[in-house]
C-alpha cells in the first residue's frame, strides 16, 4: 500500500470581484520583482566603484526595474510559446496573450532580461557586466517565489514516487509524485541565492565583472538539470533523447557559458 501526503487544496485565485481576479501566480511575480529590486539597490549602493566609467547606481536600478519586468514577462511568455508549444500557439495565436493562464519559460525570461540589460546599459553608458552581476544576484529571489506559485497551482509536478512526502496532485493522476516544485524552489531559489551571496559578501567577486553572473548561470544550470530528474516532463514534449528533458537541454549552454565567464574573470584578476 502506497501512502501519500494530500495535496493542499489552495485556490489559485486569492481574491475575485466580478471578472477581476488576483491570482497567487501574479502575486509571486510581483513579490519576486519587488524584493529582488530592493536587493539590487543594496548591491548598487555597496559598490565596487569601477576604475573607469560610471558605476551602477541605485537610481539606475530604480529605472531598470521597468525594463526588467518587461523582459521577464515578454521573454518568459515568448520563450514558453517557442520552446514548449510552438505548434499549439501557431493555430491558437490569441491564447499566447493569455499570460494569466500560466505558461512561462525561465530561459525565455532570461533572454528577455539579457536584451533589456544590453539596451539599458548602452543607453546609460554603463558597463554591461557590472549591471548583469547585480541583476544575477537578485534573480534567485524571483525563482523562489515562482516555484512556490507553481506548487500552489498544482502544475509542473514531479515524477511518480514512493517517498514518504510524495503527493497526489489534482492534475497528475492517482499516483503520488515528487513535489518537485518545492525541490526547485529550494535549490534554484534558496541555494543559488546563498551561493551568490557568499561570493558577493565574503569573496567580493564583483570586483571582477561578469564573475557573479557566470556563477549564477552555472549554479542555476546545475540546479535545474538536477531538478529535472524529479520533475515530470511536459506531456506534449516528453523526453527528447537519452532521457533528456527540454529544461535540461536549455540549461546546458548556461552552464558552459557561465563557466567561461568565471574563467574570464579569473584571467582578468
Amino acid at each position: 500500500m502506497v501512502f501519500a501526503i494530500p495535496f493542499p487544496a489552495i485556490d489559485p485565485v486569492l481574491v475575485q470581484v466580478g471578472p477581476f481576479a488576483i491570482r497567487w501566480y501574479a502575486l509571486a511575480y510581483i513579490a519576486g520583482i519587488i524584493i529582488g529590486w530592493r536587493y539590487t539597490l543594496v548591491l548598487a549602493q555597496r559598490g565596487p566603484k569601477p576604475a573607469t566609467g560610471p558605476a551602477v547606481t541605485a537610481r539606475d536600478m530604480d529605472d531598470f526595474i521597468v525594463w526588467a519586468t518587461l523582459g521577464i514577462v515578454l521573454g518568459g511568455r515568448l520563450g514558453y510559446v517557442l520552446f514548449y508549444k510552438p505548434g499549439y500557439y501557431l493555430y491558437n495565436p490569441l491564447e499566447a496573450l493569455q499570460v494569466w493562464h500560466g505558461g512561462m519559460s525561465f530561459h525565455g525570461g532570461l533572454v528577455g532580461v539579457i536584451l533589456a540589460m544590453l539596451l539599458f546599459a548602452r543607453r546609460r553608458g554603463l558597463e554591461y557586466w557590472r549591471l548583469a552581476d547585480i541583476v544575477a544576484a537578485a534573480t534567485p529571489i524571483g525563482l523562489f517565489f515562482g516555484r512556490l506559485a507553481n506548487f500552489v497551482n498544482g502544475e509542473l509536478f514531479g515524477r511518480t514516487s514512493d517517498v514518504p512526502w510524495a503527493m497526489v496532485f489534482p492534475h497528475g493522476g492517482p499516483l503520488p509524485r515528487h513535489p518537485s516544485q518545492l525541490y526547485q524552489a529550494f535549490f534554484e531559489g534558496i541555494c543559488v541565492f546563498a551561493v551568490l551571496a557568499v561570493l558577493e559578501w565574503v569573496f567580493r567577486v564583483r570586483e571582477r565583472p561578469g564573475t557573479l553572473a557566470g556563477a549564477f548561470l552555472v549554479s542555476y544550470g546545475f540546479a535545474r538539470i538536477v531538478g529535472e530528474l524529479f520533475r515530470e516532463p511536459d506531456a506534449h514534449l516528453g523526453f527528447l533523447f537519452l532521457g533528456v528533458t527540454m529544461g535540461q537541454l536549455l540549461s546546458l549552454p548556461m552552464v558552459l557559458f557561465g563557466a567561461w565567464l568565471i574563467q574570464r574573470g579569473r584571467r582578468a584578476a
